[in-house]
């Protein structure tokens, strides 16, 4: 069974229906043809993440994730993903979406990229935005 748990850092964040959420999390997984071996989601504050982001990546913004692949075989994925929740309310405010809708589009973004994909370019945020819409229709109720 895939270790996948979701912890807060420096924030107090009460996720619910995290069972489902892994479930979710591992169909994706299963779906593109791999399997999570160890996956940690990182709640934690924008001033956190920012801290990581340019010590890190070398990068001088706020983000709303970063993702960390930590796998050797690349058949299994073996990961972190840091959230700033404090960019997920806000995201969700000027989104129009609710909290919970974002967190979990900003959690598939990230465990997309542990599978491999990319968004540098214009052509692969498209993919990307297609992919989170398609696996965030596929929920069951979180």
């Amino acid at each position: 069974m895939a270790n996948i748990c979701i912890v807060n850092h420096d924030v107090k964040t009460i996720v619910r229906g995290k069972r489902n959420i892994y479930s979710w999390l591992r169909a994706v997984a299963t779906k593109e043809s791999k399997h999570i071996d160890s996956l940690t989601i990182i709640l934690c504050s924008d001033e956190f993440l920012l801290d990581m982001n340019r010590n890190h990546l070398n990068h001088d913004y706020y983000t709303d994730v970063i993702t960390f692949d930590l796998s050797d075989n690349p058949s299994f994925i073996n990961g972190e993903i840091y959230i700033s929740i404090d960019r997920v309310n806000e995201n969700a405010l000027s989104l129009k979406q609710s909290p919970t809708d974002e967190l979990h589009r900003v959690m598939i973004h990230g465990l997309l990229h542990l599978l491999g994909y990319k968004d540098k370019t214009t052509q692969q945020q498209k993919l990307m935005r297609k992919k989170e819409d398609e696996y965030l229709n596929e929920r069951k109720a979180i």
